[in-house]
C-alpha cells in the first residue's frame, strides 16, 4: 500500500509566523502555497486546472461509487444503535481515500473559489465525523462491526497495528486533510474531528503501562502529528510523533519492509516498502528539526546517500521491485519489471524537501525537480483523469493507465499533491529569498519581516528563459537565491550513479536590469544576488537547454552499453506511435545529434466539472529525433541493419496513445541491443483469452525469465479472477502440425496474487471445430521459473488451446507460451 504525504506536510508552512518563532521548525521557511498564484496556461496553470476540473471530481465520485462514505455512514448507523453491525469489505486504509481528497480540494480552493466545491467537502466531513467514537476513535474497519471487524484489523484497538490494521495510518491522513482544510478555510470543523482521534491515540499509544506500545505498520502519523504539534502548540502531539521513531526496531514487530529492523538511528540503507521508507525519513526530518535531536538527521543523510548513489532511476523514481514495492539491491534498477511507485515518487519530494529545509543546499532540489517533472507526473495522464501505480522505464505493451484501482492511494495522493504545488517554489531565511523551481507565478512573502511581491515569467521546461519581476519590496536589501540546476552544471544527480556522456559544457547566464548580474555561484548550489532592490527590476535567467546523453554507473548491470536522453529537466523516451518499426531493436549512433521538434499531445478536460460537456484541449510537448539503425533478423536467421529516424517524446507523456513499446534506455553498444526475433508459430499467430487484455501478446515475445524471481520481462495474467479455469488460444492463419508446447509461469508470491496453476492441458480444434484434448501427453510441469514443457501425438489444426485451472484464492499468469 502506498500513501503520499501532503504538500503542505512541510509543516512549518502551515505555520503563522509568531508561532514558528514561538515553537521552532525548520532554519528555512517555506513560502506557502495560498501565497504563490500560478499562470493559469502555464504548464502547471494547466496541471491545476486538470486537477480542479478532472482528478479531484474523479476521486469524490469513486469514493461514493465505492462505498467510502458508506462504511462511514454504517459506522455511524452503529454507533447510534449498537444492534446494527455490517460486513466489511474492501482495504483497512479506505478511510484515507475521502481524506486525500478533501486535502486536495482543500488547496485547489485557494486557487479557484468554488461555493459547491466548500458545500460538498462539508457534507462529507459531516458523514466522517458522525462516524467517530465518543472517546475520539475513528476508524470504520472496526466500527462497523466491533465483534468482526476487518480481517486486518484484529480482535481489538492496535492489535495489529504493525501488521496491516493501518489505524495509525488513517489518523495521519485525516490529520493532514484536516489541516488543509483549516488552512484554506478557516473551519475548525474537521481539524477538532481530527484532534479527539489524536488525543486518543496519545492516550492510548505509547511506552507507558497501560498503553499499548506499537509503533505504525505504515508510517506517516510521524509527520501528521509534527504538523498538529505545530497548529496547535500542544507538545504531546510532538512526543508521540517520536515515539513512534524511537521505538521503531524496539517492538515485536521488526522488518526491514516496514524499516523496523534495527534503530532508526542506526540505519544507513534504504530498504523495504519504498511509501513507507519515504515517509518515514520526512518524518525523522521533522521531530528532528523540532527537537534538535541531531542523531535522526545523521541517519537521514547516510540514506539519502545510499539512495541518490545506488537506488535511484533516472526519472527520480525509487522502489525497484513489486517485491513488497520495494528498494532493491545497491544498483539494482531494473527496467522493464521497475515499480517506481507513483506514491513512492511523492514521498521522494517530501524527503528532498525537507532536507532543503534543514540543509539549504539545492542538491536536493535537484533531486526533488528530476522527480517532479519525470517519475512523478508520469503517473498521472495530462487530463488527470488516469494514472500509473508502477512507473516502469520499459514497456512491451503491458502497462496501461487507469481511470482508479482497487487500492487507490496513487490516484488520491496525485489529487492531493499537484494542487499543493505552489508551496514548492519559494523559501525565505533571514534576509535571503530562495528561488527554487521556474514556473509561471506571482507570489507575495516576507523577507526579514517586510513584504516582498515577485512574479516569474516563464515557458520551462520547454526553454531556459526566466523573467523574475519584483512588483513590490518593503524589505530594502537582500539576497535572492537562485537555485542553477544540476543539469545546467552538468550534473545530473549529486553522486556517480549517472553522468553525461556526451562531453558537452553548456552555460548560463543571470542579467539584472539586462547587465550581468554581480554576484557568483556559492557552494550551496545557488547563484546569489545581494542588493537593494527596487519595483520593477528584472532579473532574465537563460539555461542552455542542450540535448543530453546519460550513461549509469557501470554497476547498474540493467544499464550497462544503454544511453538515456535528457533536456533540461525532463527525461526522454521512445514509443511506438512516434516510429514505424520495433523500437526494441534500435541501436543509437556513436555521436547522435538531435533536433528538436513539436507534436500536439491530446487531452479531455471536462468543462464544468458538474456536468457531462467536455472540452478538447492539446499541449504542445517539444520532441527528439537522431539517426538510428535498426537490428534485426531475418526470415534465415542473420542479422540485418536499417537505417532510420528515432523519435522520443517527454518520458512523463508516454501511454496517452495506447498500450505498446515504451524505452528510455537505449542501446549505444552492439553488446547491449536486442535485435527483433524472427517470426515463430506464436508470434504470427492471432491470440485471444478468457480474460482479453493488450499484454497478452507478451506470452509470444520471445522472452523468458532468467529465474523464478525475475520480473523483467512482460507477462499476462488473469489476476483479479480467482479459483477459476480460464484460457489462451492462438489461432493460425492455415493449418499447422504441432507436437510440443512450453510455458513459463509467472507467480509473483509471496507478495503478489499469482502461484503455478493447480493444472493445465493442451486442447486442438479439430477439422470439425470441436475441441479435442491432445492425445499421449507426457506431462503437464507447474515449476516456478522453469520451462515446463509437454510432448504429445503431433496434430494438425488452426487453433490450440491452453486450458489454466487457478488455485483457489489465487490467480494464473504466464511469461511465454512457445509451440513447435
Amino acid at each position: 500500500m502506498k500513501r503520499l504525504l501532503t504538500f503542505a506536510a512541510t509543516i512549518v508552512m502551515l505555520l503563522p509566523t509568531q508561532a514558528q518563532k514561538r515553537l521552532g521548525g525548520y532554519p528555512i521557511t517555506p513560502v506557502t502555497f495560498t501565497s504563490v498564484k500560478v499562470a493559469p496556461n502555464s504548464f502547471w496553470g494547466q496541471r491545476l486546472e486538470a486537477s480542479r476540473k478532472v482528478t479531484i471530481p474523479l476521486a469524490f465520485s469513486k469514493c461514493e461509487e465505492t462505498g467510502r462514505y458508506k462504511n462511514f455512514e454504517h459506522a455511524a448507523a452503529h454507533l447510534k444503535d449498537p444492534s446494527k453491525v455490517f460486513p466489511i469489505t474492501g482495504y483497512s486504509f479506505d478511510d484515507t481515500d475521502p481524506y486525500k481528497t478533501i486535502e486536495g480540494a482543500s488547496y485547489i480552493l485557494q486557487t479557484y473559489p468554488d461555493a459547491k466545491l466548500k458545500h460538498y467537502i462539508d457534507s462529507v466531513i459531516t458523514i466522517i465525523g458522525s462516524a467517530q467514537e465518543p472517546d475520539g476513535y475513528l476508524y470504520t474497519a472496526r466500527t462497523q462491526n466491533p465483534q468482526h471487524p476487518h480481517e486486518w484489523a484484529g480482535d481489538k484497538r492496535w492489535s495489529k497495528e504493525e501488521d496491516l490494521s493501518h489505524e495509525l495510518y488513517n489518523l495521519g491522513h485525516m490529520v493532514e486533510a484536516a489541516i488543509a482544510h483549516y488552512q484554506a478555510t478557516g473551519s475548525r470543523h474537521f481539524l477538532d474531528i481530527a484532534i479527539r482521534y489524536a488525543d486518543c491515540v496519545c492516550r492510548e499509544v505509547g511506552p507507558k503501562p497501560g498503553q499499548a506500545c506499537v509503533v505504525p505498520g505504515h508510517q506517516i502519523a510521524e509527520m501528521a502529528l509534527c504538523k498538529l504539534y505545530l497548529v496547535t502548540g500542544q507538545r504531546k502531539y510532538l512526543d508521540e510523533a517520536k515515539f513512534f521513531l524511537d521505538y521503531r526496531g524496539k517492538t515485536q514487530g521488526r522488518s526491514e519492509y516496514s524499516q523496523s529492523h534495527k534503530p532508526v538511528v542506526d540505519q544507513d540503507e534504504a530498504v523495504g516498502h519504498a511509501v513507507r521508507a519515504a515517509y518515514m525519513y520526512a518524518g525523522m526530518a521533522d521531530v528532528a528539526a523540532l527537537t534538535g535531536d541531531t542523531a535522526y538527521i545523521h541517519a537521514i543523510d547516510r540514506i539519502w546517500d545510499n539512495i541518490v548513489s545506488k537506488k535511484l532511476y533516472i526519472t527520480g523514481g525509487i522502489g525497484a521491485t513489486n517485491n513488497g514495492e520495494a528498494f532493491g539491491a545497491n544498483y539494482e534498477l531494473p527496467n522493464m519489471s521497475a515499480y517506481a511507485e507513483t506514491c513512492a515518487a511523492i514521498g521522494n519530494v517530501y524527503v528532498n524537501y525537507r532536507l532543503f529545509l534543514l540543509h539549504g543546499e539545492s542538491k536536493y532540489y535537484d533531486v526533488l525537480e528530476r522527480t517532479l517533472y519525470n517519475g512523478l507526473i508520469s503517473g498521472v495522464s495530462l487530463d488527470d483523469g488516469k494514472f500509473f501505480y508502477p512507473n516502469p522505464l520499459e514497456s512491451m505493451g503491458q502497462h496501461q493507465r487507469q481511470p482508479w484501482f482497487g487500492c487507490a492511494c496513487c490516484p488520491s495522493n496525485i489529487c492531493r499533491f499537484i494542487p499543493s504545488l505552489p508551496g514548492y517554489v519559494y523559501a525565505v531565511k533571514d534576509r535571503n529569498l530562495y528561488v527554487n523551481l521556474f514556473l509561471a507565478n506571482s507570489a507575495t512573502m516576507k523577507v526579514g519581516g517586510k513584504e516582498v511581491k515577485l512574479s516569474q515569467e516563464t515557458q520551462y521546461p520547454w526553454n531556459g528563459d526566466i523573467a523574475l519581476k519584483i512588483e513590490d519590496n518593503r524589505a530594502g536589501r537582500f539576497n535572492m537565491k537562485i537555485r542553477i540546476p544540476g543539469w545546467a552544471k552538468s550534473r545530473p544527480v549529486p553522486s556517480d550513479l549517472y553522468e553525461y556522456s556526451d562531453g558537452k559544457r553548456p552555460s548560463y547566464s543571470v542579467l539584472v536590469n539586462g547587465k550581468k548580474a554581480e554576484a557568483a555561484l556559492e557552494s550551496d548550489g545557488y547563484y546569489t544576488i545581494n542588493r537593494t532592490w527596487k519595483k520593477g527590476d528584472v532579473v532574465r535567467i537563460h539555461f542552455d537547454m542542450d540535448v543530453r546523453t546519460v550513461r549509469a554507473n557501470n554497476k547498474v548491470v540493467a544499464d550497462r552499453g544503454l544511453i538515456a536522453v535528457e533536456r533540461g529537466p525532463l527525461v526522454y523516451c521512445a514509443e511506438w506511435p512516434d516510429n514505424n518499426f520495433d523500437i526494441m531493436g534500435i541501436l543509437v549512433n556513436q555521436s547522435p545529434t538531435f533536433a528538436a521538434g513539436e507534436k500536439p499531445m491530446a487531452a479531455f478536460i471536462p468543462a464544468d466539472r458538474h456536468k457531462q460537456l467536455t472540452l478538447f484541449k492539446t499541449q504542445n510537448i517539444t520532441t527528439l529525433s537522431t539517426d538510428a539503425q535498426l537490428l534485426a533478423y531475418d526470415k534465415q536467421g542473420r542479422l540485418t541493419t536499417t537505417d532510420e529516424r528515432l523519435t522520443l517524446i517527454p518520458y512523463f507523456a508516454w501511454c496517452h496513445r495506447g498500450s505498446g513499446n515504451m524505452k528510455v534506455w537505449m542501446p549505444q553498444d552492439v553488446r547491449a541491443t536486442r535485435p527483433a526475433t524472427p517470426a515463430t508459430l506464436a508470434s504470427q499467430a492471432t491470440i485471444a483469452s478468457s480474460t482479453p487484455s493488450a499484454s497478452m501478446k507478451s506470452i509470444a515475445d520471445g522472452l523468458v525469465p532468467a529465474d523464478e524471481n525475475d520480473r523483467s520481462v512482460p507477462y499476462f495474467h488473469w489476476w483479479p479472477k480467482q479459483g477459476t479455469t480460464e484460457w489462451i488460444t492462438y489461432t493460425f492463419t492455415e493449418p499447422q502440425q504441432v507436437q510440443s508446447a512450453t510455458i513459463y509461469w509467472y507467480d509473483d508470491l509471496p507478495w503478489g496474487g499469482c502461484k503455478v496453476p493447480e493444472s493445465w492441458n493442451i486442447e486442438y480444434q479439430n477439422a470439425q471445430g470441436q475441441w479435442q484434448p491432445v492425445a499421449d501427453a507426457d506431462s503437464y510441469p507447474v515449476k516456478k521459473g522453469q520451462p515446463c514443457t509437454v510432448h504429445f501425438t503431433p496434430v494438425k489444426t488452426t487453433v490450440l488451446r491452453l486450458n489454466v485451472k487457478q488455485p483457489e484464492k489465487y490467480s494464473c499468469g504466464l511469461f511465454e507460451w512457445s509451440v513447435k
